[in-house]
């Protein structure tokens, strides 16, 4: 999987259309019309601003295609988990099922790069 089909995933996991993307991270819209078109090569600053604004997307695997996505979904800017701190005891994970919220969508990513996305009530996106 090349840089520019790890981009796409991003974009497509997170629900996004070229342009809306393009506004996210704060590029030109032909910006990412010309990497993903194959015409330009994402650059350093491009790449940066995508992490900044997903930073739950793996860098590594985003440049070089090696690890997991781990997670390519991002929260809107501040709406990040807060991390914990000696203050703060760490959260508990959830085993269970939250009653109070709904699935909007499972993202399962697989080791090869290929991901699939599920959404509950809906066909396979």
């Amino acid at each position: 999987m090349e840089l520019i089909d790890r981009i796409r995933v991003v974009i497509k996991v997170n629900g996004l259309t070229p342009s809306s993307f393009a506004d996210e991270i704060g590029v030109k819209r032909s910006n990412v019309s010309h990497i993903l078109s194959g015409r330009n090569k994402p650059g350093f600053d491009f790449l940066e601003k995508l992490l900044v604004r997903f930073p739950k997307v793996n860098a590594h695997w985003l440049i070089t295609g090696v690890a997991s996505p781990a997670s390519t979904v991002s929260n809107p800017p501040g709406e990040n988990e807060p991390q914990a701190t000696e203050d703060a005891p760490e959260r508990e994970q959830s085993t269970g099922t939250n009653e109070d919220s709904d699935v909007e969508r499972i993202v399962v990513f697989y080791r090869d790069g290929s991901f699939k996305s599920y959404t509950p009530g809906k066909t396979k996106t």
